[in-house]
């Protein structure tokens, strides 16, 4: 283990063999570190977390601190983080709950910028961006590819849908539809996300039926129900309509714009 001599690792803590850690760093007891991780210095990691392989911690982040719930008073609660991420200066990530999951989850090969937040009992799958003062509130769900525009801030119990964008500036008190661009005060679903969903490999003909989606459900004056039945119509067999749909019922299935705030009363 390179280790500088300044760091303060509890002799709990578990380390592998390679892990790198920076001056004035702390590990607490209930931390564990996999392979190829280097922690910059400055980085404090206390409660339980685990960190998977090839992550990169830098200075003044904050990993596994107690959640920010006044209702929490202790209790064993966790982070867990997955494989390749990168986590810059300043990002605060805490602990679960003991009237949520648990715990909170970043899953492999996100992105998290400076002074980012990711509060109590999130979930945050693949290939994420959160771009510089992202606020996330307690038990939000960012599904994968997700961008989140600079200080994009994100109520209690959202949804992100995958391969969707968050506009800078915004406030997100909705789910935020897969596929879509969203922006405002509060936001709106302003387009399809074409450049992302290029990126990430969704092909021609889905993007076009995405775009019909967009106008069909989002600028059209038809009802919500005959729209759906018409794009199930003309595009009911393309996959990422079928998620985008799904999506939609799951909302109408929630309270107040969110699918998951229905799970409020079980956390109270």
């Amino acid at each position: 283990m390179r280790l500088h001599p300044t760091a303060q690792i509890h002799p709990e803590a578990r380390l592998a063999k390679d892990v790198e850690v920076g001056a004035y760093s702390v590990i607490g007891p209930g931390v564990s570190i996999s392979s190829g991780t280097k922690i910059h210095d400055h980085v404090t990691i206390i409660g339980n977390v685990t960190l998977g392989k090839d992550n990169q911690i830098f200075p003044y982040a904050v990993l596994g601190g107690a959640p920010q719930d006044i209702k929490f008073k202790r209790g064993d609660t966790t982070v867990k983080i997955g494989d390749g991420n990168v986590i810059r200066e300043f990002v605060t990530i805490h602990r679960g709950t003991t009237k949520g999951t648990g715990r909170t989850v970043v899953g492999n090969s996100n992105y998290l910028m400076a002074y980012s937040h990711v509060a109590h009992d999130c979930e945050l799958k693949d290939n994420i961006i959160l771009s510089n003062g992202v606020q996330l509130g307690g038990h939000v769900v960012v599904q994968n590819f997700a961008n989140l525009g600079g200080l994009a801030a994100v109520h209690h119990f959202v949804t992100v849908g995958r391969l969707s964008f968050i506009g800078g500036l915004s406030r997100i008190v909705r789910d935020v539809p897969p596929f879509m661009t969203v922006e405002g005060n509060p936001a709106k679903v302003r387009c399809v996300n074409v450049i992302g969903c290029r990126r990430a490999g969704v092909l021609r003909d889905a993007i076009v039926a995405l775009k019909e989606a967009y106008r069909l459900l989002f600028r059209s004056d038809i009802p919500f129900q005959d729209a759906v039945k018409e794009l199930k119509s003309s595009h009911g067999e393309i996959k990422e309509i079928k998620y985008l749909l799904r999506f939609l019922k799951e909302i109408a299935n929630g309270r107040q714009g969110r699918a998951r705030e229905a799970l409020r009363g079980e956390y109270a």
